[in-house]
């Protein structure tokens, strides 16, 4: 009687193959058709998975999208350090505004937020998303305080900066190119800017 051979092992770098196949396919799937026709099923097909290999990872085909845009924001934003706090805070917002300038990217952050506002969980997940882009921008300016290059409270300007980010993404309401970028690092730096002594 022959013994069957064994089955391949199904280890880390399989894994993270699968993982990585799991996210494009979601990625792709949500820029091209109606969010209510993406399912976990069609996802799992397209990345050559079975559906319980989804959800020993992910409760729902939205949970799958956030990771595929935290995995994207990782790449796309790196932490800056071009020894001045302007010069980080410049190349931050534009490397932020780059990414999601795509067309595709900020047509799945519109799909994440419009879902957040009427699924708790996909909201909790979005803001733990969104907490981990903000720790990065944070890291940068707690580096400039330790400096002595800034002064003013971390989290005013975070909001700032995000506040820009989403509002243009939701609403259309101007470009996130280079030149915004730019004008918004200037307004920033302005406010921290010590005022000139009067004579």
């Amino acid at each position: 009687m022959t013994t069957p051979a064994a089955r391949p092992h199904t280890g880390r770098q399989r894994n993270e193959a699968a993982r990585d196949a799991i996210l494009r396919a979601a990625r792709r799937q949500f820029g091209e058709r109606p969010a209510a026709e993406v399912t976990v099923a069609t996802i799992a097909a397209e990345a050559g998975v079975g559906r319980q290999t989804i959800y020993r990872w992910w409760p729902t085909k939205y949970a799958i999208l956030l990771e595929a845009m935290t995995e994207l924001g990782r790449t796309s934003v790196d932490q800056p350090d071009t020894g001045s706090y302007a010069g980080d805070l410049e190349a931050f917002i534009t490397a932020t505004f780059n990414a999601a300038r795509d067309t595709t990217t900020s047509a799945l952050l519109r799909i994440l937020m419009a879902e957040a506002q009427r699924d708790p969980q996909v909201h909790r997940m979005l803001r733990e998303f969104t907490d981990r882009r903000r720790q990065a921008l944070r890291e940068l300016l707690d580096r400039a305080t330790a400096n002595g290059e800034l002064h003013t409270p971390a989290d005013l300007l975070i909001d700032q900066v995000f506040g820009v980010l989403w509002y243009r993404i939701l609403l259309d309401n101007g470009p996130l190119t280079p030149r915004a970028a730019t004008e918004l690092t200037q307004a920033l730096l302005n406010q921290t800017e010590a005022p000139t002594p009067k004579p």
